[in-house]
């Protein structure tokens, strides 16, 4: 299972309900915080959550509100015996501010910390992978999808009527080859199915363009910025945001299963109905993100 909890999910500005962006992806042993706003460390207590287990970090871009978390979480990180290697992943020019950023904030980092600027896949074990994007938002930024690999699997019913034993041979089959027992092959696509992949996709701050859709194709879930309402599409396009309709279009037309807005600007603190209204008009599995809502993909 993979598992999204939403740390902070307003735009420039946070309000007294909502905190600057950042995003947790847990599966397995891996804690994935797709970017950190002010005020992260302080969600993760809300949420009780142990920062301590946070695996890597992905950066969408170097605006303030969605970095200026990091000297503080990374400074709590040293306090509390944190003990991995921190992986950090961003755009162009995420080393240099993560250099200037150690230097200026100069506490001190019992930890190594690896920082790489990445562009298309950049990580991948036999489970999953991660891979990035190029957006629009006047400096560089990422959208960032992680994907967990289908498995094959055996299919026990058809196992049991083959009369094949339990044992070493299954792993074979599990690696998608045909086996040979006692005289009679077996082949892998009469005893095996595969599972799909699960996609996770993260949209944060950019202008709508054709990169979008290719990139969050066939997402189990697209959490993507809605930070303006379709009645100010001029004022989306001029600071490089999407609107509520927008990210229903990029859902439908990528075959996305659901669809969860974030930053969403305080303008409509009082009336998110508004903007969930207009993305459910495009594509009926959306919602809204709240501040420390989770949500689940098996």
């Amino acid at each position: 299972m993979i598992k999204i909890n939403f740390l902070g999910t307003a735009d420039q500005i946070p309000s007294a309900k909502r905190n600057h962006s950042a995003i947790l992806l847990t599966y397995n042993e891996e804690n994935i915080l797709v970017d950190c706003g002010e005020g992260t460390q302080r969600q993760f207590r809300k949420a009780r959550l142990n920062p301590c287990k946070i695996t890597r970090i992905l950066i969408t871009h170097l605006h303030g509100d969605h970095v200026l978390g990091l000297p503080g979480l990374l400074s709590t990180l040293a306090l509390s015996g944190y003990n991995k290697i921190l992986f950090i992943y961003g755009p162009k020019g995420t080393k240099l501010f993560m250099k200037d950023l150690l230097r200026v904030f100069g506490f001190k980092k019992n930890y190594k910390i690896f920082v790489e600027e990445v562009d298309r896949k950049f990580f991948e074990t036999d489970d999953f992978f991660l891979e990035s994007e190029k957006m629009k938002h006047g400096i560089p930024c990422n959208a960032y999808c992680f994907v967990k690999k289908g498995q094959r699997r055996i299919d026990k019913n058809k196992l049991k009527k083959s009369g094949l034993p339990l044992g070493p041979l299954l792993q074979k089959l599990k690696q998608g080859k045909n086996i040979s027992y006692e005289g009679k092959k077996y082949l892998v696509k009469n005893l095996t199915f595969k599972e799909d992949d699960k996609k996770i996709s993260f949209v944060l701050d950019t202008l709508d363009n054709k990169e979008i859709v290719p990139f969050v194709k066939n997402s189990d879930l697209l959490v993507c910025e809605s930070n303006f309402g379709s009645d100010l599409q001029d004022q989306a396009k001029e600071h490089l945001h999407l609107t509520s309709t927008q990210a229903g279009e990029i859902a439908k037309k990528s075959k996305s299963k659901k669809l969860v807005l974030t930053h969403i600007s305080q303008r409509y603190e009082n009336n998110f109905k508004k903007i969930l209204d207009e993305a459910k008009k495009v594509f009926k599995n959306s919602f809204v993100a709240k501040d420390l809502d989770d949500f689940e993909v098996e």
